[in-house]
């Protein structure tokens, strides 16, 4: 294995932690990107993965994109992010969740954890009985799949009428990878505005319930890039946009609440020379985290809510700096949220 300073995506990470427990099997990461703007913040994210460098690769990307959104987002926060790697069975018992808590509590405050992909709310009451060091909990804000749907719906709208002259989403097409908590309630929000949509979901059952309730079409997962449509919302995992499935899109823009949607920064330009707008993935799905760090200070629902609202206007800021500049909508977000971190 490389040493982690030569790994592509360590990006100056403050610290990186790696938490071993024989007795209760539990193996995790603690990537903490920076805290130049408060605390690293960032969900856990409990996942069967193929190797463990391939959790220490997300542990990275995902740490270094929650700097760059919780920045992007006006928060006083920094950018962390923890996985858990979860057996084939992927068993969570409790002794393993506490031994979770005691490595977030070792950190001190400098990191705080919130739920993610394979972690529920129920999970993080069990971690906060341990640590104090836990957003998201009932009563502040809970399930932030609901708010960053709601974000992302404003940010697709936002990238319709940038690629196709109006937000009025009704007789669109939009294919949605991934219809979970969010790509769900995307559906959801664009379906009551009459938009159409085709669906793909790796829980093919998930896909064609949503489907019926909403009068869409499904399409397997493996072919939702490839079909033709107004806009395409990656609403699952990551790097999905690679050279390949870039160059298969017949869409006029992309824009949805997976993170780390681009699989290297080249597919960024390749979106761009192909016409295709893109919306950076920590900008337009910043909804979930804004709800989950309401308690830093004491946002309320009408608060929360109108900081998801300003996420269109901070898209078209970088649309517009994206074409005076020349370089990608991905390069620019970067390089803003780099001047706010202080980097």
């Amino acid at each position: 294995m490389p040493a982690l300073w030569d790994l592509p995506d360590f990006d100056a990470h403050e610290s990186v932690h790696l938490f071993d427990d024989p007795k209760t099997g539990l193996r995790a990461v603690i990537a903490i990107h920076s805290t130049h703007l408060g605390p690293a913040a960032g969900g856990t994210r409990f996942w069967h993965y193929a190797d463990q460098q391939a959790a220490l690769t997300d542990a990275l990307r995902l740490s270094r994109g929650m700097s760059y959104k919780n920045a992007m987002a006006g928060l006083p926060a920094g950018g962390g992010k923890a996985v858990i790697l979860a057996d084939a069975n992927r068993s969570k018992p409790r002794e393993l969740l506490d031994a979770f808590a005691r490595a977030v509590d070792s950190l001190g405050g400098r990191y705080i954890t919130a739920q993610d992909v394979g972690m529920s709310e129920a999970d993080m009451v069990t971690l906060s009985q341990t640590t104090k060091h836990v957003a998201g909990l009932p009563g502040q804000g809970g399930d932030p799949g609901p708010y960053t749907a709601r974000g992302v719906f404003l940010g697709v709208k936002a990238a319709a009428k940038r690629a196709l002259g109006s937000e009025d989403v009704k007789g669109m097409h939009f294919t949605i990878q991934g219809v979970g908590s969010v790509g769900g309630g995307l559906a959801r929000y664009l379906a009551a505005e009459g938009a159409r949509l085709t669906l793909a979901d790796v829980n093919a059952d998930r896909a064609a319930s949503l489907a019926a309730e909403l009068g869409a079409e499904t399409v397997a997962t493996d072919a939702i890039m490839a079909v033709e449509a107004d806009v395409f919302s990656p609403c699952a995992l990551g790097a999905i946009l690679t050279e390949t499935s870039v160059a298969s899109l017949k869409v006029k823009a992309v824009a949805g609440g997976a993170n780390n949607q681009l699989a290297t920064a080249k597919q960024g330009r390749q979106l761009a020379d192909r016409g295709i707008v893109y919306a950076p993935d920590y900008v337009i799905n910043a909804g979930g985290i804004i709800n989950v760090l309401r308690h830093i200070d004491d946002a309320d629902d009408a608060a929360i809510n109108a900081r998801i609202d300003t996420i269109p206007g901070r898209l078209h800021q970088i649309w517009d700096e994206s074409e005076a500049s020349g370089d990608t909508p991905a390069e620019v977000a970067d390089r803003i949220a780099q001047g706010l971190i202080g980097r």
